[in-house]
């Protein structure tokens, strides 16, 4: 299968229940991001885009802030939910990853992370955001998506 066709394009399903109800979530599709969030988007009134999860304590480090890994695989996430109109008729791959600490978040604490598509090229992506809580910023990140065709198994 090529990229971009209808069937192998994985689609958000919407949160029912909890904090997240009416979010939008891509369960089931990353294992990785399943096992660490769940992460969520939604789309804001003036077209923006707002992803969150609240923080538990498998996302901690030893000394109990947020674990660095967490927030740059939150930072991750909120790629593709910041560009994903760029990217919605192709599978894509984050091929750049930049992040700078700026402060620390704890268990229970809401996280969230917004941005802007910087340019949407042919085949590549370029985002930025910062990763925040409590209107704290936690990350400052941003990354490259490549469009890419899905391999033929």
């Amino acid at each position: 299968m090529d990229g971009g066709t209808e069937e192998n394009i994985y689609k958000p399903t919407t949160v029912t229940e909890g904090e997240f109800a009416g979010w939008q979530a891509w369960n089931g599709f990353d294992p990785f991001e399943d096992l660490t969030g769940q992460f969520v988007y939604r789309v804001e009134d003036d077209g923006s885009v707002r992803c969150a999860f609240r923080a538990a304590a498998k996302h901690m480090n030893g000394g109990g802030a947020m674990h660095g890994g967490c927030m740059l695989t939150f930072a991750d996430f909120s790629l593709f939910c910041i560009g994903r109109e760029a990217l919605k008729d192709s599978n894509s791959v984050t091929v750049s990853l930049n992040g700078e600490f700026i402060g620390p978040a704890f268990e229970g604490d809401l996280i969230e992370a917004r941005g802007e598509v910087v340019k949407a090229g042919k085949s590549l992506v370029f985002i930025r955001g910062i990763v925040s809580t409590g209107g704290n910023p936690m990350l400052s990140y941003s990354g490259v998506v490549k469009k890419i065709r899905m391999r033929q198994p």
